[in-house]
């Protein structure tokens, strides 16, 4: 069915582990992200950044709750389905690039399509490629790039399907400081050029300030947000959080 929502957890928990020695990662997070948005996720480690994210990507299944990406409810899919979904309507960018050495740039770029079963599109491989700044390294092995050059191909694969939401763990985290503003540009190009939705997890108070809303997560659950918040504000809310030990209900 159509939504309104990119995005949707509803009343999700996610808890490792029985009895006394369970792990409570998430606590009931109820969250709706709008599509054409750009949100980040921060919080002392430990707080369930990781989880939260891999939960709404559907590459972790939550203990409870619903969560809903593009109108479709993926909780109860088959490990199939699943995989399908993540292959044709998901994108994803990590903080390690994660192409194969063995495939060229244009291949890296087309690999979604080819593992979802369709013929890959060579032409939509050099559209997203241009718009990433590597119209010509398509024939390049990842080898044969920087850092931010085989982050912009990643982020390029990310793109080539059109997904309802491109996922991103820590994108900037193994790069300088300018490749990691030219790199978090591109994110921020593809939600208002092209209306699409990332959520991005991350670490650095500079790359959440490129996002529309910034959430701040703590023993499971969100507890606070600040919205087009300059990366100074953003880093006095770090520390604030880091500073208290525990949190035991959701800030309004």
């Amino acid at each position: 069915m159509p939504s309104d929502w990119a995005v949707e957890l509803h009343g999700v928990t996610r808890r490792y582990g029985r009895g006394g020695s369970a792990v409570h990662a998430l606590r009931g997070i109820d969250l709706t992200l709008p599509p054409g948005t750009f949100t980040a996720v921060m919080g002392p480690s430990g707080s369930g950044k990781s989880t939260f994210l891999q939960c709404a990507a559907g590459l972790d299944r939550p203990t409870a709750g619903r969560i809903v990406l593009g109108g479709t409810d993926i909780t109860g899919l088959s490990e199939n389905k699943l995989t399908a979904l993540r292959r044709t309507r998901l994108g994803f960018v990590f903080q390690a690039f994660n192409l194969l050495p063995s495939l060229t740039v244009e291949q890296n770029v087309v690999l979604p399509m080819r593992l979802a079963g369709h013929r890959p599109d060579r032409r939509r491989a050099a559209e997203v490629l241009g718009q990433v700044g590597l119209a010509d390294k398509g024939r390049r092995r990842p080898g044969q790039l920087s850092g931010g050059q085989q982050q912009r191909v990643a982020i390029a694969r990310a793109l080539v399907t059109h997904p309802d939401v491109v996922f991103a763990d820590e994108p900037t985290g193994a790069l300088d400081t300018t490749t990691a503003a030219e790199i978090l540009a591109l994110l921020r190009g593809a939600v208002d050029t092209q209306h699409a939705t990332v959520v991005m997890v991350t670490h650095d108070p500079s790359a959440a300030a490129w996002a529309d809303r910034v959430l701040f997560l703590a023993d499971g659950t969100i507890i606070d947000h600040l919205d087009r918040a300059p990366a100074d504000r953003i880093a006095a809310r770090m520390r604030d959080l880091t500073a208290r030990p525990t949190y035991t209900q959701t800030a309004a």
